[in-house]
């Protein structure tokens, strides 16, 4: 008999809807003992069962649903899982050429707590939750059922882990050992990603659309990409036909890896620097010394890890956006974007709207940005919804 949880009335109005979290707020009563990422049931106030879900007793999440059925949370589950989320991908990596994508994204392919990406024969797993913890076993037979080509290597090194009781992760589960670098490609554009220390699970993946519509406004422009890490938006700016492209980023390897990106894909890099530089520093610099840009491309990392941190996240975005805006050229475009989840894309505009008030720039929004495809958005789960982008016309 399973553990189960029984929720404060009116809580089960959000699963009803099919939303995967339970609050510690929202539980009435706990029967058994459930131990962390156990599967339990989860009741009404009334009785009416609801879902399966995963137990986590060091979370405010204290419960995340695998499923609205009465199923059983095992292999087979995973492989319908894996599955679903394959079908769903394959038109959209036809269409980018893509051997490099994101299979899984979490609560919006109904395995919360768990993100693998896809890097030629390579799938990377991040387990974040204590249900995804617990049935990691039952996952890495699903992986190997479904690809039995790929090896399988863990990136749980992450810090969120720590919320669910876990403590950190990384190595091989299944096959071969990564190299140092995997060479994968999108929309025709080669990029080399080291899976075994790289950011997240070795590249952001998320931000591929993002790059390929930034093209249409590099052409004979010069361009500052901001925050580049491996030379993404600038590979993409070389391939759109920019006059010039300054990549800046503090880490020095990131900064070799982009440049080999650049000569991987046969651009020319006498049109590229690669500037080992503190991005708030040097805008000040440019600022000071009259440097201006046509295109600036302002990729920060996620400002805001919790509610707590959103207000210093704000001021974070407006300064570097305000002085992103001061460094353009009358007429030029900056591109600008945020991965924190918790600034909400209504909030996002606003800042970036006080940023051209402080800057003393009259300022459009042109268009706007999302996610790549493969990181859907599950319509029950609108979190899933986490990077948003303007390109704003400068004046």
């Amino acid at each position: 008999m399973s553990s189960a949880i029984y929720l404060v009335k009116g809580r089960e109005k959000s699963l009803l809807r099919r939303h995967p979290w339970v609050f510690s707020r929202g539980i009435q009563k706990i029967d058994g003992k459930p131990q962390l990422g156990e599967t339990v049931d989860i009741y009404s106030n009334q009785g009416q069962w609801l879902a399966k879900a995963a137990f986590s007793p060091q979370s405010q999440i204290r419960a995340r649903v695998w499923s609205f059925e009465k199923e059983e949370i095992n292999t087979d589950f995973f492989i319908k899982r894996l599955t679903d989320a394959q079908s769903m991908r394959n038109a959209i990596i036809e269409r980018g050429g893509l051997t490099g994508y994101r299979l899984i994204a979490g609560e919006s392919d109904g395995l919360p707590g768990i993100t693998i990406d896809r890097y030629q024969d390579f799938l990377v797993c991040q387990l974040l939750s204590a249900g995804a913890e617990a049935k990691r076993e039952e996952l890495i037979e699903a992986l190997k059922v479904v690809y039995p080509t790929c090896s399988i290597y863990e990136r749980s090194d992450v810090s969120v882990r720590k919320k669910e009781g876990l403590k950190e992760r990384q190595g091989v589960l299944h096959g071969d050992t990564p190299p140092d670098v995997v060479v994968i490609e999108e929309n025709g554009v080669k990029i080399q990603v080291d899976i075994k220390s790289g950011h997240k699970t070795g590249f952001y993946l998320d931000q591929r659309d993002s790059r390929q519509l930034s093209m249409k406004y590099v052409d004979g422009k010069t361009v500052l990409n901001c925050f580049s890490y491996t030379g993404g938006f600038g590979l993409y700016a070389l391939k759109g036909n920019a006059a010039h492209v300054v990549n800046a980023d503090v880490s020095q390897p990131a900064l070799d890896n982009a440049k080999a990106n650049a000569e991987l894909n046969g651009f020319d890099v006498s049109i590229a620097e690669f500037l080992n530089a503190d991005v708030f520093k040097l805008l000040r610099e440019y600022r000071e010394n009259g440097t201006k840009f046509d295109v600036v491309i302002m990729d920060p990392p996620k400002f805001a890890e919790s509610k707590a941190q959103l207000n210093g996240a704000c001021r974070g975005y407006k300064d570097i956006n305000m002085l992103a805006m001061q460094i353009l050229k009358p007429g030029g475009t900056l591109l600008t974007y945020s991965c924190s989840g918790l600034m909400e894309q209504n909030l996002f505009q606003k800042i970036l709207a006080d940023a051209a008030l402080d800057a003393g720039r009259k300022m459009q929004f042109i268009e706007r940005f999302g996610q790549a495809a493969d990181h859907p958005v599950d319509s029950a789960y609108p979190e899933g919804f986490y990077l948003k982008g303007f390109a704003c016309q400068v004046i």
